[in-house]
Formats: C-alpha cells, structure tokens, sequence
C-alpha cells in the first residue's frame, strides 16, 4: 500500500503539503491507488551548474518524494547522477530528503558533458536487476541535449518494451534551441521505432523553483496514464494495475 499521510508527518513533516498536493495530481489524472516505482535522474553536467548554485535541482528533488509516497511503498526515491558517465547512484527517504542530493552533487567533483544513454543504460540495468514488475516513472532532470543523440535514442526505443516511462523535464530558456532533441524524442513514431510512446516532455524554466507544486505534479504525472493503457494494450505491462510496487533500485 502507498503511504498514509500520518506516516508522513511522523517521518517527513515538511512533506506534508507536498503529499497532499501531489495526492490531488494523481486523482485529477485517475491515478489514485496506482502503483509505481518513481526514479529521479539528475544532469550533474558543467552546464548546470548554476541550477545546482540557486537551489533548483533541489528543489525539484524535495518534491519527488511527495509523490513518491503515493505510488511506492517503501518511501524511497532511487536517485542516479550523470554527465559523462554515471557520477552517482544513491537513495533519499522520507526521513533525509533535505538537501541530500545538493550534499551528495557538491562531493561529486567534476562536472562532465551531457551523455544520456549512461543514465539510462543504468536506470535499465536497475529495473532488470531488481526483479521488479510493477511500472515505474523516471524523472529525468536536464537543461539540454544529449552529446551522443544516436545513442541516447537507441537506449529510449530499447526501453521502450520495458514498463519505463521517462518524464524529462528541461531547466532553462522554454524556447530555447537546447531542446529541440528532447522534443524530437517526445515524438518518435510508434510503432516504427518504438511500440509504445515511453517519453514526455516539459519544459520548467529558467527559474524551476517558480513552478508551482501543483502545476509541477501535474505535468509529471500528465502523460502517465496514456501510457500505461498503451503499455497495457501492446504487453509492454503484462499483469493488471497493482496494489504494491517494488523500487529499481531494490
């Protein structure tokens, strides 16, 4: 079962008002009782920096978990680090959200270019290692391209005929050209390259921490459903909605 709101406010009572809004997010979208396993990919990138220096990466990571603990059991929220290659792959909970991940990103040293297919190729090896059956939702955080777009196309049509769907979501300039792959991505054709549209796209802003929590949560959460009924109908998802989930990264 997800967890209850008294749960969270003995464990996470800064997380009580995200809860709760995230809560009306997923009913809005009919997905009250769905169960989910939810990652958070961050751009640990040279070019995100000033995104990691004014709190936004933060602030999005704080946010995760209010949704996390609807569509998870555990309460835990995989989060994988990439530029280059894979910076690092930790765990935040209820109990140690707080500015885990600015802690964890400031140790990492270097930040690399922008490689995708890393990530992803991780966050793949996590679900098929793990056993786990239930869908799961990556939050996919970046300010830009990929610096191998073949590669990082390849691993989404791979994934594709997994029960993944990644949610990218842009920091920085909405119109800007940066994003014009992630568009691309939001639109290869189904079923030529892949059997099922496994990827959303929204663009947060130059300021990402102005987003509004309901607004946020709803653009996470929006393109989910679709998905899972596509998934369900091509076999992707093989088994009925669940009522328990286990985590990539368990």
């Amino acid at each position: 079962m997800a967890i209850d709101l008294q749960k969270v406010q003995r464990t996470a009572p800064a997380l009580v008002d995200l809860y709760k809004r995230a809560g009306i997010s997923l009913r809005k979208h009919g997905l009250e009782g769905r169960r989910a396993a939810v990652h958070l990919v961050v751009d640990h990138s040279g070019s995100m920096r000033r995104f990691h220096r004014d709190g936004s990466v933060q602030a999005l990571a704080d946010r995760v978990p209010g949704l996390a603990a609807h569509l998870d059991d555990d309460g835990r929220v995989p989060v994988l680090f990439f530029s280059t290659d894979v910076d690092a792959l930790v765990e935040i909970d209820l109990a140690n959200h707080g500015g885990y991940v600015e802690r964890i990103a400031a140790g990492l040293g270097h930040m690399g270019r922008t490689a995708y297919h890393h990530a992803m190729d991780a966050v793949i090896d996590h679900y098929l290692d793990s056993g786990a059956t239930d869908p799961a939702l990556v939050v996919f955080q970046t300010d830009g391209g990929p610096s191998d777009r073949l590669a990082a196309e390849r691993y989404l049509c791979r994934a594709a005929r997994l029960p993944l769907f990644w949610q990218f979501v842009g920091f920085g300039d909405p119109a800007g050209r940066q994003f014009d792959f992630l568009r691309r991505l939001d639109e290869l054709p189904v079923p030529a390259r892949r059997p099922v549209d496994n990827a959303g796209f929204f663009p947060a802003g130059r300021d990402p921490r102005a987003v509004p929590d309901d607004v946020l949560y709803d653009r996470l959460v929006g393109g989910f459903p679709r998905w899972l009924a596509a998934a369900r109908a091509t076999g992707v998802i093989r088994s009925a909605p669940s009522t328990s989930s286990g985590s990539l990264g368990g």
